[in-house]
């Protein structure tokens, strides 16, 4: 899923193909704009709990895709389409740690993911399941006893996040 974490790791994209015939591999990123991804050094490609380390070496957008050519933990670059090919259709994420601090009262997306929506009243309204793009601004996902689509306006509708004790304060009327 898009932006899951696990062993402190985030989860950016994913190997959607391969590139040519010199090991270089086709990505479908999630980050916005999608060429943020070729901004990390390191990559961890796999699955949660079995990810192996690799170096960007080269990257670029290639008409509506991402390219990149990756390096093994010894730095030597995958030498053929062979090689790539054991990379498809698994998760690319990056170290935590790695991604940069974002200004206070801004957050990424993955770290809203699963927050407890509750009004200023204390009426829970439900969990953070997921976010749209709308254009306009963004829209929590939230789902509890029924779903809900709540606009992410910080001050007017969002009074509060606190993501140490996983809870977001929305006005927003309960019945809608």
């Amino acid at each position: 899923m898009p932006g899951t974490t696990s062993d402190r790791h985030v989860v950016l994209g994913r190997v959607h193909g391969l590139f040519g015939v010199k090991g270089w591999i086709k990505v479908y990123s999630y980050t916005r704009p999608a060429e943020s991804i070729l901004d990390y050094e390191c990559w961890w490609i796999g699955r949660p709990g079995d990810r192996r380390s690799f170096f960007v070496t080269d990257g670029r957008i290639q008409g509506k895709t991402i390219v990149a050519q990756l390096a093994d933990a010894n730095k030597s670059p995958l030498p053929d389409r062979d090689a790539a090919v054991e990379l498809l259709d698994l998760e690319i994420a990056v170290a935590r740690d790695d991604m940069p601090d974002l200004p206070k009262g801004e957050f990424y997306w993955f770290e809203l993911i699963g927050l407890s929506v509750v009004t200023p009243a204390g009426v829970t309204l439900g969990r953070i399941d997921s976010m749209m793009e709308t254009g306009a601004n963004d829209v929590l996902v939230v789902k509890g006893e029924q779903d809900r689509l709540i606009p992410f306006v910080m001050g007017e509708i969002i009074q509060s996040v606190d993501t140490a004790t996983g809870v977001m304060v929305a006005d927003w009327d309960p019945d809608f």
